[in-house]
């Protein structure tokens, strides 16, 4: 059996930091999009993915990838969002067992309300409260992470 490598007072002070200001970020960036779209984080997510998708639709295996959920929190996600005018589902053309989410003409004139203040609020939480030297270093750091969580994991990177 080995033995326990525990964090020292750098490690955890940097641990409790990344979810501290990922838990402060999350809560202002789902106030912003209630407010302003009243849409969740994830729902919001569900849409911007499908507006950057070709024709505005993806399979939704696809979708729960690059939404970064699960399938049955997505299927929640799409289901909410398509009683809500925003997303269609229809069966995948040529798989009978695929099914593809759409993004209605409501759900892009949802995100495109949306987007300004999000991408506002990003900048002002995320981006502006760090040097281009701290950026990179934070930018370089996460990537790494991204590579070796996504091999483990199965996500995309």
């Amino acid at each position: 059996m080995t033995d326990t490598k525990w964090l020292d007072e750098r490690e955890l002070t940097a641990w409790r930091n990344f979810l501290l200001v990922n838990t402060l970020i999350e809560r202002q960036v789902e106030q912003q999009l209630k407010d302003d779209a009243k849409l969740s984080h994830q729902q919001y997510e569900v849409l911007s993915r499908l507006a950057d998708a070709p024709d505005g639709e993806l399979r939704m295996t696809a979708l729960a990838d690059v939404a970064l959920t699960s399938k049955s929190g997505l299927t929640y996600q799409v289901t909410q969002l398509e009683k809500a005018g925003l997303v269609r589902r229809r069966s995948c053309a040529g798989d009978d067992r695929g099914v593809v989410a759409s993004l209605t003409e409501e759900g892009m004139e949802r995100v495109r309300a949306a987007a300004p203040g999000h991408a506002g609020l990003v900048r002002e939480l995320f981006l502006d409260s760090l040097s281009d030297e701290e950026f990179d270093g934070l930018s370089k750091g996460l990537d790494a992470l991204v590579a070796r969580l996504a091999d483990s994991t199965g996500h995309p990177s």
